[in-house]
């Protein structure tokens, strides 16, 4: 199994202590206040999109109570595009897309839902179709007057480019066109965008391509953890989109895996095909507890508060009632009890309520520490609040 590093032990302090940087600073455009929900055509459909596709997705979206949940942006990724036209516009691929993007774009919206789109800030995207290098205001009007909603800006074939610079550019044509366009920043964690793309982007990648098995699920997990004290409200640290309903991970992986993304305040970006969904999968995305702690309005990223033995975890996220959400996280090749001290979470009281947001119940009023049988490759979901507090009200 993959390990986590060494040095994600220095988060383990008490969640009080936390300097939460920048979660009162207003985000620039007003966009994203929560982390953006929707789906993705990438890690279930890679080069293969077309307009029927995204048509189905988007009815898809509907029918199964995704966009009622939250999910709103539907985001076509690569290979959408195949060329420029003689005055530097983009051409989509007129097979796959025979009625053109804005065509697309306008179905989408008839459903209630936003559109995404997906470019490159290189040269070339990563599948070799034409880059925004160079063409950044000419793309951004381009999408603009197509109805986008939503970009998502890839770093392939940009060697010897400035990342900070040339997302700062595209950011800046996007904002020149008058359109409300989230920029969704993709270069892997590459030039720490933890460091500068909170003025720039509405997220950015801390991590690399997340895959659809449990120690990658993992890894980007403790990569984007690292950086909770610069996400706010408008500015999100994005360990990449759900792998969900893929078919890699049991449903306990994957409710592990929601939950976790949960508490980072991440995007929560779909990856499945929402078409042929199974009913679990569809129960384990629309979670509305879950999503709740997601989309809290603290826009606090919660940190790893304990870790009773190597493998299990306890990780703590303040909500905007005063509430918390704690995660009891078993890595580990066998069930085993998790502990969470009511302090190190961030509940100073001496009673407290639990509720179970997977089997939406309240479980017991406890002091000083819960303790739960979590099973192996799992993770327990609670939300823990002083009666004091749940008095008030």
């Amino acid at each position: 199994m993959t390990r986590y590093p060494k040095r994600l032990a220095l988060m383990l302090v008490p969640l009080s202590l936390m300097a939460f940087v920048g979660w009162h600073h207003a985000p620039r455009n007003r966009l994203a206040l929560t982390p953006p929900m929707g789906w993705n055509s990438w890690n279930h459909f890679y080069c293969n999109v077309s307009d029927s596709l995204i048509r189905g997705t988007a009815d898809a979206m509907v029918s199964s109570g995704m966009r009622d949940a939250g999910y709103k942006y539907v985001v076509i990724d690569d290979c959408w595009q195949t060329s420029r036209d003689s005055r530097g516009t983009i051409v989509a691929d007129t097979v796959r897309f025979p009625h053109g993007i804005k065509a697309l774009a306008d179905y989408v919206h008839s459903k209630g839902l936003k559109f995404g789109i997906y470019t490159d800030a290189g040269t070339k995207t990563c599948q070799g179709r034409p880059g925004t290098y160079g063409y950044e205001d000419q793309d951004a009007r381009t999408y603009a007057s197509w109805g986008v909603d939503y970009v998502k800006e890839d770093w392939c074939n940009a060697k010897g480019l400035n990342a900070r610079v040339r997302y700062a550019l595209f950011r800046k044509a996007l904002d020149k066109t008058g359109r409300p366009i989230v920029l969704s920043i993709c270069e892997w964690g590459s030039n720490q965008p933890w460091e500068w793309a909170p003025a720039i982007g509405n997220l950015w990648r801390t991590t690399d391509d997340i895959e659809d098995r449990w120690p990658s699920m993992l890894s980007n997990l403790d990569q984007s953890s690292q950086h909770s004290s610069v996400a706010h409200p408008g500015a999100w640290n994005d360990p990449d989109m759900l792998e969900v309903g893929n078919g890699g991970m049991t449903d306990d992986e994957y409710r592990a895996h929601i939950s976790l993304w949960a508490m980072q305040a991440a995007p929560l970006i779909a990856g499945n095909d929402l078409r042929t969904m199974s009913e679990a999968t569809r129960i384990i995305l629309t979670n509305p507890e879950v999503i709740g702690v997601d989309q809290d309005s603290l826009g606090a990223q919660g940190i790893l508060v304990q870790e009773p033995k190597p493998e299990l975890q306890v990780w703590a996220k303040p909500l905007r009632n005063g509430s918390h959400a704690v995660v009891l996280l078993n890595r580990s090749e066998k069930a085993d009890t998790i502990s969470a001290e009511l302090p190190r979470v961030g509940v100073h009281t001496d009673s407290a309520s639990v509720r179970d947001l997977w089997a939406h119940r309240e479980m017991r009023r406890v002091g000083g520490k819960f303790s739960v049988v979590v099973p192996s490759h799992a993770a327990i979901m609670v939300r823990i609040t002083a009666l004091l507090l749940a008095t008030n009200t």
